[in-house]
């Protein structure tokens, strides 16, 4: 069974201290640019919604439908308003 470590963690067992100090500056730049890369993350977190809707809608189509209807109810509803208040 093979355990790879995630790019954001150090390795034990590494008794250099510069060998050490330099992976652990890898694994915080990696963290960084894990948390800084919004795109990224807002595709992974669109991907997940994706899958999770299409689930919901497998299990429950009329309730799916529902929702959509609901959603596009609200959408109206607030661009409806935005509109009102911009041309009063």
């Amino acid at each position: 069974m093979s355990s790879e470590l995630p790019r954001t963690a150090v390795p034990f067992g590494i008794a250099d201290p510069v060998e050490r100090a330099r992976a652990e500056l890898k694994a915080a730049l990696h963290a960084i640019e894990e948390k800084a890369n919004v795109p990224k993350r807002a595709a992974k977190a669109t991907e997940r919604a994706t899958v999770s809707a299409r689930q919901f809608a497998d299990r429950n189509p009329t309730g799916a439908a529902a929702a959509a209807v609901g959603v596009a109810l609200a959408v109206g509803l607030v661009v409806w308003g935005a509109v009102r208040l911009y041309t009063r």
